[in-house]
């Protein structure tokens, strides 16, 4: 079910009322079996996969906090490898297939079968968002939930559970099992933050999608400037689009008395690589610095493991976003960036002021970083690469994708998000009269400029 579609609607407002009519004690159940619903209406047997997991980090969390020495070192490990372990199984098991099969027909080795599914929607989100609960636990962070339905709501609360943000339990459980009375600030800000949200997704990255998906799936049949176009556009389509989506979902959580951590913070205003992860996708680059980047030893031993855990947190993190050697490649770029700007910061290398010069380094860098991303491959990467630098055939015919008029449109749209949506964001503190007609305006535009084809969000199948 996806938020742009007018079935999500209808679902939204007919658990909201349904939650606010139910007692308390009713609430977390219905909002489990309609976040059991919205899941299962991609595909519904992979529930199982979801109950799976929940039942083997409920009992985890429990044993763990009850074992002592090693038996809770155990019990996490068996319950992280758990997780991984389906992780990897439906997102990098083809993956690892078909390159050892590769390499196994040089040889004229044996070849291994590739398995023919459908990645479970959501699953690097909500496999994190659980393996977030056996740490915390662990760590006596948080205490062992016994309430086994509240747990996999935890799991499961439908607004966040299929592109996050990726929440820490100590945020979300306790919140769950308080009493949420309605208010009607609440409602209002949280409609205005959904109406930011469908604004972002149908009006500005849908939009930009008509052009930028064409071009990048024939790069070949494109000239350089269509390429570089493609490619800036492509840094605010999936910007929109994901920010849209954790609009919508700290909206639709706040109507319910929920309130779910920011995800990004004008991510494209950075001054540096390392400030641009402070600003983008929040909930992972604090995920990876927590349980992963701090833990092997961050930045507290010396330079050079510094430096290594940098390359081994941002290669994972690309893998994360997909079983592709072009993620992994994304990642490792990332990954180098931030290396070179420890060392100019360790040997004082850098300009001192001109802000403006370090953003706007700092933004290309990223957008050259995204063709990686958004290619088919790591060759269309380079080969986009190449033609857009050479400057080969610069010029533009791509006029069955856009008029010229239409991409000056594009273009107006996203200078109008990068001028008002700090504005937008200082909203939520209006008064709710002021609240009510901004969303109205945002529908509005919504209705008359946005692209309803329902089309999927990005991050849907991470």
């Amino acid at each position: 079910m996806l938020f742009n579609s007018l079935l999500f609607l209808v679902f939204f407002v007919i658990v909201t009322i349904t939650y606010y009519l139910l007692p308390h004690k009713l609430r977390w159940l219905w909002l489990l079996a309609a976040s059991s619903y919205f899941y299962m209406y991609f595909k519904p047997v992979y529930i199982l996969i979801i109950l799976f997991t929940i039942i083997v980090d409920y009992c985890a969390g429990i044993l763990i906090e009850k074992a002592t020495g090693k038996t809770r070192r155990f019990y996490l490990i068996l319950s992280l490898v758990t997780n991984i372990g389906v992780l990897a199984f439906y997102k990098y098991f083809n993956f690892l297939a078909a390159n050892l099969n590769l390499l196994s027909d040089t040889f004229h080795g044996p070849q291994l079968p590739l398995l023919d599914f459908i990645l479970p929607i959501g699953l690097s989100f909500h496999t994190f968002q659980a393996m977030s609960y056996t740490i915390e636990v662990y760590r006596g962070n948080q205490p062992a939930e016994r309430h086994f339905g509240l747990y996999a709501l935890y799991v499961m609360f439908y607004p966040q559970m299929v592109a996050g943000p990726i929440e820490r339990p100590q945020h979300i459980l306790p919140q769950l099992n308080r009493v949420n009375n309605f208010r009607s600030s609440n409602l209002i800000t949280g409609l205005f933050f959904m109406a930011m949200g469908l604004f972002k997704k149908v009006v500005i990255a849908d939009r930009l999608g008509l052009y930028v998906d064409p071009v990048f799936n024939n790069p070949h049949g494109h000239s350089a400037l269509e390429l570089l176009v493609a490619t800036y556009f492509f840094a605010f389509q999936i910007y929109c689009d994901f920010s849209g989506y954790s609009d919508i979902a700290i909206g639709t959580a706040l109507v319910l008395g929920i309130e779910l951590m920011q995800n990004f913070n004008f991510p494209y205003l950075a001054s540096n690589v390392s400030d641009f992860w402070k600003r983008w996708h929040i909930s992972l680059s604090t995920w990876f610095r927590d349980y992963l980047y701090i833990p092997l030893g961050g930045s507290k031993i010396n330079f050079r493991v510094t430096c290594i855990n940098l390359l081994i947190v941002f290669m994972i993190s690309g893998l994360w976003h997909g079983a592709n050697w072009k993620y992994l490649v994304w990642g490792l770029i990332h990954g180098l960036l931030l290396v070179v700007y420890q060392l100019f910061n360790k040997y004082n290398i850098g300009i001192k002021g001109f802000t403006f010069l370090k953003w706007l380094f700092t933004f290309n860098l990223v957008c050259l970083a995204w063709v990686f991303f958004r290619a088919g491959t790591v060759t269309d990467a380079f080969y986009i690469l190449n033609k857009i630098f050479r400057g080969n055939g610069f010029t533009y015919s791509a006029s069955n994708l856009m008029s010229v008029h239409e991409l000056w449109y594009c273009t107006f749209i996203i200078i109008t998000l990068l001028l008002g949506e700090r504005y937008l964001r200082k909203a939520k503190d209006y008064s709710n009269t002021s609240k009510l007609l901004l969303i109205c305006g945002l529908v509005f535009v919504c209705y008359f400029l946005g692209i309803f084809n329902e089309a999927q969000f990005i991050y849907f199948q991470f």
